[in-house]
């Protein structure tokens, strides 16, 4: 009986020709979508004359303030005009769309960690590969004390990654119930309280209450003479105001970048071909990464810096001191 022939082996595409053939379908997908629905003024229909180039940015963009989904207090009407701060119990389309990308990212979570009772599955070996990684990136940043506050990095560094890459779903921003959670500062500025209360609350926890607000009142300073005292004093009132400044640094950074990265690529959409969108479109997904590594790394450091009082700073600036002035006792002590 002779043998059946040999079959080839399937061709597989190389990385690049992937690349290239993608490019291709997006071009492609987007010429069709201008043929058959070209670009239209902001609130007006389809078929409208839309003149180049205002009304194709007008028409492509989505302005800071967002959509109300649902009006849980109707009888509560903004004015008219100008910058306002309302506070309206609503729910937008950014806090909708929060809402969905955290319960898909929960229903995905447990959904990979729950291996079988011997041997670990794929995706729960990828979910145990991913939070170790976190793991050892927040403890090699914060010390062992991080080690305990991985959890709150975690979550902060997933919801607010998925949040930013959302703006650039397609259906996310093109239809008035989705948008990009972190493209709105209300959500940037939710975020950072949520931020600031953990770490203010770890700092009294931990140190309590008179431990922790000595960090800002250092009044035992006067001990060593009036003038350490009135300079101790100070630093600390700059310390506390720069305490209050840290959610605002966090929130606006956020919104800023995820904002402005959005405005970039919309107004490059409309006005250019799609090569160019892409390339931008490949920055701002290596952008929003980053901006959720800082945001949620400066999270982590601000609870490390709460919980660590003042006598443990002095020790740990006196061995280093010491240590480059190659003092004996501090160089023994590292040696042990």
């Amino acid at each position: 009986m002779e043998d059946a022939a040999p079959t080839a082996p399937a061709r597989r595409l190389s990385t690049r020709q992937l690349i290239v053939l993608l490019i291709a379908i997006v071009v492609v997908i987007d010429v069709f979508a201008f043929l058959v629905v070209p670009p239209f003024p902001a609130g007006g229909q389809p078929g409208q004359t839309c003149a180049f180039p205002v009304c194709f940015i007008q028409g492509t963009l989505e302005f800071p303030a967002p959509h109300v989904v649902v009006d849980l207090d109707p009888s509560s009407v903004p004015a008219s005009g100008g910058l306002q701060i309302i506070f309206d119990a609503s729910i937008t389309s950014t806090l909708l769309t929060m809402w969905i990308i955290g319960g898909l990212l929960l229903v995905a979570i447990i959904v990979m960690s729950r291996g079988g009772p011997g041997v670990p599955g794929r995706l729960q070996n990828m979910a145990e590969w991913a939070y170790e990684s976190m793991e050892d990136f927040g403890t090699s940043l914060g010390g062992p004390a991080a080690a305990r506050y991985i959890p709150i990095f975690a979550s902060f560094f997933l919801l607010i990654l998925f949040s930013n890459w959302a703006g650039l779903v397609p259906p996310v921003g093109r239809v008035e119930f989705l948008r990009a959670p972190t493209s709105d500062v209300n959500v940037t500025i939710g975020l950072a309280l949520v931020a600031f209360f953990i770490f203010e609350f770890e700092g009294f926890r931990r140190l309590g209450v008179g431990g922790y607000l000595s960090k800002f009142f250092p009044i035992r300073e006067f001990r060593n003479g009036l003038s350490a005292g009135i300079i101790a004093m100070f630093v600390g009132l700059v310390e506390l105001m720069l305490e209050f400044v840290k959610p605002v640094t966090l929130s606006m950074r956020l919104f800023g970048n995820i904002y402005g990265g959005e405005v970039a690529l919309g107004v490059l959409t409309a006005l250019t071909l799609t090569a160019l969108p892409i390339a931008l479109l490949g920055l701002e997904f290596m952008l929003n990464l980053i901006q959720a590594l800082i945001f949620s790394v400066l999270t982590l450091i601000f609870i490390v810096l709460a919980i660590e009082s003042h006598h443990e700073e002095d020790e740990a600036t006196e061995e280093a001191a010491a240590v480059l002035e190659g003092h004996p006792q501090a160089q023994s002590a590292g040696a042990h």
